[in-house]
């Protein structure tokens, strides 16, 4: 039955359909909950990366006839590409997670029939397999920073450097590996200093975050 020369029901894509997805969300749930949840505990992520999957699968496979394919897969990775947040900068770490979870949608929506389903299968282990090696055995440390307002101005200075970084350990309980002084108000007494240090909680890295250590603020 058909209504304005479009099938009502074609049973054999919409199975078609439900397999693919519910096979790419199974995927996509395991990359974002057993090994990117763990270390990144960013819950606000999880959702944002399962509906960018789904309606990035359903676009594709939707659209799949449409003979776009390679052109409007690459077309999807620019656009997402240039995409920054008004409020906040999405993290490195965030946004590598997006494009592998949009990479992954768009191979499993425009897989066609010269591409069986073990390749189809095989593929996704693939990403799934280097995302857990990288994340949980190799154990790549992520290094986060911090911008601390600090007002003992005269441990800034070069002959001074061991003393200002355990003075700075001392008070914000961080192991630190580096640092960095930015921006010197002599007016104040106060300089802008840069910290790096790696994160075990694996909180968000934020250029933005600044505590303010004794001071005003600027």
């Amino acid at each position: 039955m058909e209504l304005f020369n479009i099938k009502l029901v074609d049973f054999q894509d919409l199975g078609e359909l439900f397999f693919r997805f519910l096979f790419n969300i199974g995927v996509v749930f395991i990359i974002i909950r057993y090994i990117y949840y763990p270390i990144r505990r960013r819950r606000d992520y999880l959702l944002t990366y399962a509906l960018i999957s789904t309606i990035i699968f359903l676009l594709c496979f939707l659209l799949d006839n449409v003979k776009l394919e390679i052109g409007f897969a690459l077309g999807l990775f620019a656009i997402f590409g240039i995409i920054r947040y008004r409020t906040r900068q999405i993290p490195i770490k965030e946004m590598t997670y997006l494009f592998l979870v949009i990479g992954i949608s768009v191979i499993n929506a425009l897989s066609n029939k010269k591409v069986s389903y073990a390749e189809l299968i095989v593929t996704n282990l693939l990403v799934i397999t280097v995302a857990f090696l990288l994340e949980r055995v190799l154990l790549l440390r992520h290094e986060s920073s911090k911008i601390i307002n600090y007002e003992k101005i005269e441990l800034i200075k070069p002959e001074n450097r061991d003393k200002l970084k355990a003075d700075l350990e001392a008070r914000t309980g961080l192991e630190i590996n580096r640092i960095q002084v930015g921006k010197i108000d002599f007016l104040k007494d106060s300089a802008k200093v840069m910290i790096y240090y790696y994160d075990s909680s694996n909180s968000e890295n934020l250029a933005d975050d600044e505590i303010t250590s004794g001071g005003d603020d600027d």
